[in-house]
């Protein structure tokens, strides 16, 4: 598959750029806000498109032509605003359907977070990002996109296990970025993930086994 990562430069980006670059049966390109940003992730078996998620669903959606799907993984980051979180998070990742419907391209897969589809649940120190994940998931969800959502817990800088856990039982809170870039690749050709939510932590099941 030619896969389009749109928040490439982001931690859990460039792991998952190493992983498809590394991947015999994927070709991988990187969409990027700034120039030089492309050379490290060139380096890492990527080809970069520069676009930004702040213009236009036409730019977005001639950045991302020719691909067979759109892995969402961009976020504005932990220093920013509201504002930028609400730009971002939700305008940029319904802006990215809209482009991928456009370009033709069905298979779009959104890394989101754990418990974002029940308010209850929303730590009061980051409410507006959930919020943003909240709605962009909804309005995935009312699309004719081949969609998986995949909603990790608290994200960690722990070395990958290649193992997690997935399901409404979930002991554990946290998984590591490099895990759940894995379990993006793992995901991207598995049909029966079309059009479902999964929640991801770190478990004990091989990331292979847990997604089929």
């Amino acid at each position: 598959m030619n896969v389009l990562v749109i928040g490439a430069n982001g931690k859990v980006g460039k792991h998952l750029i190493r992983l498809l670059g590394q991947h015999g049966a994927h070709r991988v390109k990187a969409l990027i806000r700034k120039p030089d940003q492309a050379e490290a992730l060139e380096r890492l078996g990527a080809e970069t498109v520069v676009a930004d998620l702040e213009g236009t669903v036409g730019e977005i959606a001639a950045a991302i032509q020719g691909s067979d799907a759109v892995v969402f993984t961009a976020g504005s980051g932990g220093n920013t605003g509201a504002d930028k979180t609400l730009l971002i998070d939700l305008d940029g990742a319904v802006k990215a359907m809209e482009a991928a419907e456009q370009a033709g391209i069905r298979r779009f897969i959104m890394v989101s977070a754990l418990h974002a589809e029940n308010r209850e649940q929303w730590p009061e120190s980051i409410k507006p990002y959930y919020v943003a994940k909240h709605y962009a998931d909804r309005l995935l969800e009312a699309s004719n996109l081949d969609y998986t959502i995949l909603r990790p817990g608290g994200l960690t800088d722990d070395a990958g296990t290649g193992k997690v856990a997935t399901g409404e039982d979930l002991t554990s809170r946290t998984i590591s970025r490099e895990d759940v870039a894995e379990t993006v690749v793992a995901t991207l050709e598995e049909k029966q993930t079309y059009r479902r939510a999964i929640d991801l932590v770190s478990g004990s099941t091989p990331i292979a086994e847990a997604i089929r």
